[in-house]
């Protein structure tokens, strides 16, 4: 049974909780065809981190996923994020647009880090 945006205020699933487990748990829900991705990443932050001998990494790599999972699981911020990529990609040429799709999509980004540092 799949999850509908009205149970949760408009959001597909409630936030996860900033661990790798729950992150993952989310994201199959949320975006399954990402797992893979997810794993390779987690993999390259952990040899990063046991490298650098440093936390670093594994945090960078929670708060990607947990940013990427809350653009995931808000359809209204997954529009814009769409959107805002798919006027980037058909743009080319046209600065100003390339530039407007730019902004938006980080002020996308921005707004859904903002969300999970709560």
């Amino acid at each position: 049974m799949t999850a509908q945006p009205e149970q949760y205020g408009g959001e597909l699933i409630p936030r996860p909780e900033r661990t790798p487990e729950a992150l993952r748990q989310a994201l199959a829900v949320v975006a399954p065809q990402r797992l893979e991705e997810m794993a390779e990443q987690r993999d390259k932050a952990v040899a990063e981190a046991l490298e650098e001998n440093s936390l670093t990494p594994l945090r960078a790599w929670i708060l990607t996923w947990a940013r990427d999972i809350e653009i995931a699981r808000r359809p209204e911020l997954a529009a814009r994020y769409k959107d805002a990529l798919h006027r980037m990609h058909n743009a080319r040429s046209d600065e100003a647009t390339v530039k407007a799709a730019a902004d938006d999509l980080s002020k996308v980004l921005d707004e859904a880090m903002v969300a999970v540092r709560r």
